[in-house]
């Protein structure tokens, strides 16, 4: 049975002082012995990841994280672990003891009203000590679960009530998530996919964002031609009708641009997700500064997947090519994968972020902030090459107002340094 990759999943955090119980919840959540307790404080030293079906919830991953006041030698690497997984939670469930609040508790707190992400607090080990009022009226939570991890006969209660929390401070794009590619195409409409099988192409099947964008269409009742880019324009032109829009790996975009009607809306897997993932409007408005880009600016490369780095790799390789060529001069170039997103990028003139398939998109916004928040411009794969290709205005032509803010950004540009 295939399941439902990561990235598509509610993250659900879990925070705490160590030995109050993480382990022992998620494994009641659970139902099974997924992570490993002890009575020792600080058993758990990296964060242990459980994906489950949390019906009606849907698909989950619970974040078990080390505690946060872990003091012993390697607790300063457990904790900046600790921390990240605040970028990747759509909600936090923190996990306490009666009689037990104070700073700790109240830094996730502070920290999950900062990012806006929703938090439900749990007073665990309630086997040993119940909670009074006074304790539970001082807890600035509005959703408070009392259980005992180790009482299995009541798990059906503890367990509805979490899940009846989880329900109310879901955020709206994991219940109804946003449209891939559906909203552009009309009821019975034909998308066309462009889809290169090269040395990436993983053997014996399609990546995600394809298969994503045929499960979309397909969801919003339209269909879907899949070609690769050499017999494009043979299967275009058996088509009785003009396709509604055509989709490409950013890699072909200037065949698939060359190849396609000028009458027909085109763009690439990687602007799709932009708007899927990520703030599309802001991502057009960086890939203007490309135009503005000089010899030594230093720009950051950002794939959100690990993986090793084969010949041609687009992030690796193409697009610093590609940039270079673009700009007429060399330019520094770093380039960063997976969770490893630089705390600090106010060192770069532009952040060149892949698609964000194997992010959340809450992960992918706060990343979208991270620049924002240094004065750093962001934009993606799929703008960047269409930029340097020069068919950007093609590839946003069914994002009209991503458009409008890339040319608008640009004039502004133009004219400030006029």
């Amino acid at each position: 049975m295939k399941k439902t990759p990561k990235s598509l999943r509610l993250h659900i955090g879990i925070f705490g002082r160590t030995n109050v119980g993480k382990s022992s919840f998620l494994n009641l959540v659970a139902g099974q012995d997924i992570a490993i307790t002890s009575s020792i404080a600080g058993t758990t030293t990296d964060v242990v990841e459980k994906t489950m079906e949390l019906l009606p919830v849907g698909p989950v991953v619970f974040l078990d994280t080390a505690g946060l006041d872990d003091s012993s030698l390697l607790g300063e690497a457990r904790l900046k672990k600790t921390r990240k997984v605040f970028d990747r939670s759509d909600v936090i469930v923190l996990l306490t003891e009666a009689g037990n609040w104070d700073a700790y508790e109240n830094q996730v707190v502070e920290e999950a009203q900062k990012r806006k992400i929703p938090l439900i607090a749990v007073v665990n080990k309630t086997d040993l000590k119940a909670p009074d009022e006074e304790f539970l009226s001082g807890i600035k939570v509005p959703r408070v679960i009392s259980c005992s991890s180790l009482d299995l006969a009541n798990r059906d209660k503890y367990l509805n009530a979490l899940k009846e929390h989880i329900l109310n401070v879901c955020p709206d794009e994991f219940l109804n998530p946003p449209p891939l590619i559906g909203d552009l195409l009309p009821a019975a409409g034909l998308a066309v996919l462009i889809v290169p099988i090269d040395l990436q192409a993983p053997k014996g099947r399609l990546i995600l964002p394809q298969v994503q964008a045929i499960r979309d269409a397909l969801d919003n009742d339209s269909g879907v031609v899949v070609v690769k880019e050499r017999e494009y324009a043979a299967v275009l032109d058996k088509l009785k009708n003009p396709p509604d829009i055509v989709v490409c790996d950013s890699q072909v975009v200037l065949k698939m641009v060359a190849d396609t009607p000028v009458n027909v809306k085109c763009t690439t897997f990687s602007i799709l997700f932009s708007r899927y993932k990520g703030d599309l409007i802001e991502a057009a408005r960086g890939a203007a500064v490309i135009e503005k880009l000089k010899p030594q600016d230093k720009v950051l490369i950002s794939e959100a997947c690990s993986h090793h780095a084969i010949e041609d790799d687009i992030g690796r390789v193409k697009i610093p090519r590609w940039l270079r060529q673009y700009i007429g001069g060399d330019i520094q170039i770093d380039v960063s994968s997976g969770k490893d997103y630089p705390e600090n990028l106010s060192e770069y003139k532009l952040v060149i972020h892949c698609g964000g398939c194997m992010l959340t998109r809450r992960e992918m916004l706060f990343r979208i902030q991270k620049a924002k928040e240094a004065g750093v411009a962001i934009t993606n794969y799929g703008m960047a090459v269409s930029v340097v290709q020069g068919v950007i205005k093609r590839t946003l032509s069914p994002f009209p107002a991503a458009l409008d803010a890339y040319q608008s950004q640009l004039a502004g540009k133009i004219t400030a340094n006029k």
